[in-house]
């Protein structure tokens, strides 16, 4: 059986996300695997303390309550190559606006979809990990 500090040293999948949702703007984080455990800043830097306070309370309660808590989810590797098909006329449209940009499809395709996924921010816990 495992208790709070076996669970705590686990490499939990952390999201982080730049909330700029209301006149504030400000940092959201959660824990993938465990649903509910959440919080948010107003700082970066104030985000990584108290992720792990929402972590260690969220197991707390679990763990009081006998539920069943989620493992992280396994490492997973990635070749960083992925095949897509798309029309003919995009094809033309995206290589001709890299051609515009000076690069090459590769890094423009790149680029288009780093902006459309948006960007995500690590913490700086080695015991978690950003997910992907």
């Amino acid at each position: 059986m495992m208790n709070l500090e076996d669970y705590l040293q686990l490499p939990y999948t952390i999201e982080v996300v730049k909330d700029e949702s209301g006149k504030q703007s400000g940092w959201f984080a959660r824990v993938v695997e465990l649903p509910g455990c959440m919080t948010q800043a107003d700082t970066f830097a104030d985000l990584s303390e108290m992720i792990h306070d929402a972590l260690a309370a969220w197991l707390e309660s679990a763990l009081e309550d006998g539920e069943q808590i989620p493992l992280p989810r396994p490492a997973e590797n990635y070749s960083g190559r992925f095949v897509v098909r798309i029309p003919k006329s995009l094809h033309r449209e995206l290589v001709e606006m890299a051609r515009r940009d000076g690069v090459s499809l590769n890094t423009f395709v790149n680029a288009a979809l780093g902006k459309a996924v948006g960007h995500t921010a690590g913490l700086h816990n080695p015991k978690m990990k950003l997910a992907a």
